[in-house]
């Protein structure tokens, strides 16, 4: 941020305003690990998020991984339907209610999952090899006391 530029308001300060601050630090994370799953692979965010979801947890829902993994209705359907294209997941009625659809990885998706997942894994440790894994381990907890104590849990 250039110095010249001052705090016009001297009780707010964005550059300590905690939303502000995860948020960045958030989207830096994601943007060094995009040209993973960007480049090698040519799958968006949210193709991604799909893909480790189901990968992650088995078959859900499209409601279940928007819920799951914060991602809008919209964002998980168009996901779904590129993912469905590459041939890397299914769609089948769910048999207590036929206006749902349980999502399961192919064969072809899963081997895709296992693949990025490994290269996941491998930029993880790499980040947290950077943090420390003291560190590493400590942001984990925060991040867990920080979304338990939004969530009022």
């Amino acid at each position: 941020m250039s110095e010249s530029v001052s705090n016009t308001n001297p009780e707010f300060d964005l550059e300590t305003f905690l939303p502000f601050r995860l948020h960045q630090a958030s989207e830096a994370v994601s943007q060094s690990f995009r040209s993973i799953y960007r480049n090698e692979y040519g799958v968006t965010r949210s193709e991604w998020r799909v893909l480790a979801h189901l990968g992650q947890y088995g078959p859900m829902t499209a409601t279940e991984i928007g819920n799951s993994a914060s991602l809008h209705k919209t964002k998980v359907s168009r996901a779904v339907f590129s993912l469905e294209k590459r041939r890397w997941l299914s769609r089948a009625p769910d048999q207590r209610d036929r206006r749902v659809q349980i999502l399961t990885l192919t064969k072809l998706g899963h081997r895709s999952y296992r693949r990025l997942g490994s290269q996941a894994q491998h930029y993880n440790d790499q980040l947290a090899q950077k943090l420390g894994e003291a560190k590493a381990a400590e942001i984990i907890e925060l991040a867990d006391i920080l979304q338990r104590v939004i969530e009022g849990r």
